[in-house]
């Protein structure tokens, strides 16, 4: 933990983030209120993942899209015979 005066802290603000993203860090101010310093990190979401790199346009992948059901279909009703 690191503690700062609020002067020092403006001064190091950079420093003061860079520290925060390790330990905690307290700021006293001249009338002896704190404040602390705490690095949150964004969680990310499972479904944030990078996008492909491909050749087929929006046609082929809704064409594949159609012949899978179209597949799907037929294999529940010769399921059902």
């Amino acid at each position: 933990m690191k503690v700062y005066t609020y002067s020092e802290a403006r001064q190091r603000f950079t420093e003061v983030l860079n520290i925060a993203r390790e330990e905690e860090v307290i700021i006293k101010r001249r009338d002896g209120e704190t404040f602390t310093i705490v690095f949150k990190k964004t969680p990310k979401s499972p479904f944030d993942i990078p996008g492909l790199k491909t050749k087929a346009t929006t046609k082929d992948i809704l064409s594949a899209i159609k012949d899978s059901r179209k597949n799907r279909s037929e294999q529940d009703v010769s399921m059902e015979s």
